[in-house]
């Protein structure tokens, strides 16, 4: 396909891609982000948090859906795949405030370590956040003390987001029961502030 061709499909796919994004949105607001869109405003926010992993009892919010024919016989048992709705804190303890949910499928994907892959969603359901949601994709290898996965999108004050999550183990409490990880989250998003002062 010739260089004329190539661009007709990329300017396709962006005129099919913008509508979609803002289909959600009332007329006016979508006025209001596209508008901030154009002129750049844009914002970094960090974030620092604690996640709450229960893995067992009754209170469990991880679960097993499937495993791969290896997964047992492999110290890193790959092919486990796993739904999680984790609650998010302020602090380590599970008592401290609640800030949201990181919830979605992770799955152990290295043949050779413990390593995650994740695909989940930071629900905000508390504060200023409240309502927005920052994606979150990436490897998490789980014997590394400092771990690294990158924010790929985000919805309400996070629309259009990007950036980088650092976590590390806090705690095991129970290995069987509860892991408590901390994070740091650094994000790259649009100005809500900005957007509001924005003539229509």
């Amino acid at each position: 396909m010739g260089k004329i061709g190539t661009v007709f499909l990329g300017f396709c796919s962006l005129a099919i891609f913008i509508p979609w994004v803002c289909s959600g949105l009332k007329e006016e607001e979508e006025k209001i982000w596209s508008q901030s869109l154009c002129r750049g405003k844009e914002k970094v926010t960090k974030l620092h948090f604690y996640l709450q992993d229960v893995v067992g009892g009754p209170n469990r919010t991880v679960y097993d859906v499937a495993k791969s024919e290896i997964t047992d016989s492999l110290p890193s048992e790959f092919g486990e795949v796993l739904v999680l709705d984790n609650l998010v804190t302020a602090g380590p303890e599970p008592e401290s405030k609640k800030v949201g949910r990181m919830q979605g499928v992770v799955g152990l994907s290295d043949l050779h370590e413990m390593a995650l892959f994740m695909l989940v969603n930071l629900v905000f359901t508390e504060g200023k956040f409240n309502g927005s949601t920052l994606s979150v994709l990436g490897r998490n290898p789980l014997n590394d003390k400092v771990r690294e996965v990158q924010v790929v999108g985000g919805t309400g004050v996070f629309r259009m987001a990007r950036g980088y999550v650092i976590t590390r183990t806090h705690s095991v409490v129970d290995a069987n029961i509860l892991s408590v990880y901390e994070y740091t989250v650094v994000v790259f998003h649009f100005d809500e502030e900005a957007m509001d002062l924005l003539d229509m």
